[in-house]
């Protein structure tokens, strides 16, 4: 790549500042001085000596007061070392951006329904851009599938659900809570069973709520199923039963009711990243910190 970033000067040329020169000022800056900015560059102390030199010969200025016992930047060098900064760090950003990385191989990943939605797409585009040579394979299933399927080995990592406490907090990608929801005109005789849509058993969603349910006592029956979350949507939203699932799928129509008809709280939980016992390869760790980081963006 080439090594230099034009620098515009104030009588209105333009300048090439070799950023390797650059580099050397930030380094001496950092650190106090020309033997450790050697060492963080892997350079030797004669090296930097010259580089500054250079780069004090191009700028037409003194960037550093050096003592036998100190040495600390002029007003010059302290304006010159806040414009290097910011060049350096677009420059990174640039190679970042465009770097095409030497990592192939194949990422079995799952993931539910749920859990990035529509922003799923746009993270799978973006992690093929950055690794061209890495082919995706994507499982979309519910948290226990998923689970079962990492246990086997089939899948290299996926999201999954957990119920909160007792988790590695460097594996929570997003935290929620569960909450029983309705639709807005929802009604309920009380002196009838409480209607629920659950999917079939085994369910996280399911075993949730009947587990909070048979602990407050109340009466209760499965009035819909299916195992499609669309479907139990549908049931919801159109009246014919309450559902418990997390805060964050409530849709347009819904409306949390927790605490009416004596229904009891639900639990919290959060989505986590779980691997395959074996090992993770080097295309899949690039695969997990790219959705650590979207999801970081996404709950900030």
């Amino acid at each position: 790549m080439y090594n230099s970033f034009i620098f515009i000067m104030n009588h209105g040329s333009f300048m090439d500042f070799d950023t390797a020169l650059l580099r050397a000022l930030v380094a001496v800056a950092d650190t106090g001085g020309f033997t450790r900015a050697a060492e963080r560059l892997h350079l030797s102390q004669s090296a930097i000596s010259h580089q500054i030199r250079r780069l004090e010969e191009q700028a037409g200025a003194a960037l550093l007061l050096r003592t036998t016992r100190s040495l600390r930047l002029t007003e010059d060098g302290e304006d010159f070392l806040r414009h290097a900064r910011q060049i350096l760090a677009a420059q990174d950003a640039l190679s970042r951006r465009f770097q095409r990385s030497s990592i192939a191989g194949a990422v079995r990943f799952g993931v539910p329904e749920n859990f990035m939605g529509a922003r799923l797409p746009a993270l799978l585009a973006q992690f093929a851009h950055l690794f061209p040579a890495v082919r995706l394979d994507v499982t979309v299933g519910t948290y226990l599938d998923l689970q079962k399927l990492v246990a086997v080995d089939a899948l290299d990592l996926a999201v999954v659900m957990a119920l909160t406490g007792g988790q590695d907090d460097a594996a929570v990608l997003r935290r929620t809570r569960f909450v029983w929801a309705a639709a807005h005109d929802f009604r309920h005789d009380g002196a009838l069973p409480l209607p629920l849509a659950f999917s079939p058993a085994p369910c996280m969603h399911r075993q949730v709520g009947v587990n909070a349910l048979d602990g407050a006592g109340l009466d209760w029956r499965v009035a819909f199923t299916s195992p499609s979350q669309q479907g139990l949507r549908a049931a919801v939203l159109a009246g014919l039963a309450i559902t418990a699932l997390p805060k964050g799928d409530l849709e347009p129509g819904m409306v949390v009711i927790d605490g009416q008809h004596g229904l009891p709280a639900l639990p919290a939980a959060q989505f986590q990243l779980v691997w395959r016992a074996a090992g993770s390869t080097a295309a899949a760790e690039a695969f997990g910190q790219l959705l650590r980081e979207w999801s970081a963006g996404a709950a900030a």
